[in-house]
């Protein structure tokens, strides 16, 4: 990762009006699907193209893992 010259991004900028979200503990999404990882999933999402599907895919080739059962974890809540 390398610094550009004159550009500054606010992280705070990217994310939707409500910040409410969904907590949960999972692994990674690529091998070696890796645990404990402590997920944060905004409950209002961001739509991104086709265009940004098919970069990102390509970028990171290996994110196929499928959604897996709960197994007694707990999805907690923002408030």
């Amino acid at each position: 990762m390398a610094a550009v010259e004159g550009v500054s991004v606010n992280a705070a900028d990217l994310l939707p009006v409500d910040h409410g979200y969904y907590t949960f503990i999972g692994s990674l999404t690529t091998p070696p699907c890796t645990e404990p990882v402590t997920w944060f999933v905004l409950k209002t999402p961001e739509e991104i193209s086709s265009g940004e599907v098919e970069v990102f895919a390509r970028l990171y080739p290996h994110d196929t893992r499928p959604a897996q059962r709960l197994e007694g974890r707990v999805i907690r809540e923002s408030k």
